[in-house]
């Protein structure tokens, strides 16, 4: 259905929804979406929440992931998948773009947007990739402000809060730093880079809240299935660069065959048709909508 037609239902608070789905039986499989449209797909494939990486969005917009991107920037990517996709969006918040005043705006900013949930982690700038060397952390009370300061702001906005500090301060601390963050406000915990099973399930024997898998490519943790991180006590998994690096790889694919060929015959296999993607956004839904716009009909190529 077009977001020009939604109804009460569909306004539910976002932070609601998403916790309408951990009290389900079952993991909570949360695909990245780097824009609106991979966000309508995966909606259409029955994903039922997204999650928008900040390290995704980032490089989308060809820059590192080093705390370079501003609130504005992402606070549009989260309207317009919201917009398009009408699922709850797990939104990476990085560090929170500054220190309580800020973490506040950022909550306020992101709830309007239409977020169900921010992530917020406990490293300090330049931050980065959590499965990346020599992360700089921010102090356990520090951290905690930051979390109390976004619980005092939002209204339905869930609060997931990330620690990175497995890798310099070891498990022991890492899960009392997941404690620390429950207990000043936060819903659920993001226990960043673990690299073993036993990691995984010392958290979930310490925690009673959701916790979130960050199962990406090419990082620090082997590659597990939802059904795993399910059997381990864990709620939710995302995998958040995943739609951003596909995208990329085959757009370089195509332009290196473009450049070799000069034409696009030879790849049109790999490319979504129009007829797809149209069905996807809903192209037809939307003229419905104005009568005085004559249907389309979709060149047949086939």
């Amino acid at each position: 259905m077009s977001w020009l037609l939604q109804d009460e239902a569909d306004r539910t608070a976002a932070g609601d929804r998403l916790a309408a789905l951990w009290e389900r039986p079952g993991i909570v499989r949360i695909p990245g979406a780097h824009d609106a449209l991979s966000a309508v797909i995966a909606r259409d494939t029955g994903f039922e929440s997204l999650y928008l990486s900040g390290g995704a969005l980032s490089a989308s917009l060809a820059l590192p992931d080093l705390g370079m991107m501003t609130m504005e920037e992402l606070v549009g990517q989260v309207r317009s998948i919201v917009r398009a996709s009408a699922l709850p969006l797990v939104v990476d918040g990085d560090t929170g773009y500054g220190e309580a005043l800020n973490v506040m705006r950022l909550c306020r900013e992101l709830e309007e947007a239409g977020a169900a949930a921010v992530q917020l982690e406990d490293q300090v700038l330049p931050k980065k990739c959590g499965h990346l060397s020599d992360k700089l952390l921010n102090d356990r009370d520090s951290m905690c402000a930051k979390i109390a300061a976004a619980s005092k702001a939002r209204r339905h906005l869930r609060i997931i809060a990330r620690t990175d500090a497995m890798a310099s301060e070891g498990l022991d601390a890492a899960i009392a730093r997941a404690q620390a963050y429950v207990a000043a406000g936060a819903d659920a915990i993001f226990p960043e880079a673990l690299t073993e099973e036993a990691h995984f399930r010392a958290f979930a024997e310490a925690l009673d809240v959701p916790l979130l898998a960050n199962m990406t490519e090419f990082g620090k943790t082997p590659y597990y299935t939802a059904e795993q991180f399910e059997t381990w006590g864990f709620k939710m998994v995302i995998w958040p660069v995943t739609s951003l690096r596909a995208a990329a790889g085959i757009v370089r694919d195509l332009y290196a065959h473009l450049a070799d060929q000069g034409s696009q015959e030879g790849f049109l296999d790999r490319l979504m048709s129009r007829k797809d993607i149209y069905k996807h956004i809903g192209y037809s839904e939307y003229e419905a909508l104005d009568g005085s716009i004559a249907a389309s009909v979709v060149p047949d190529t086939e």
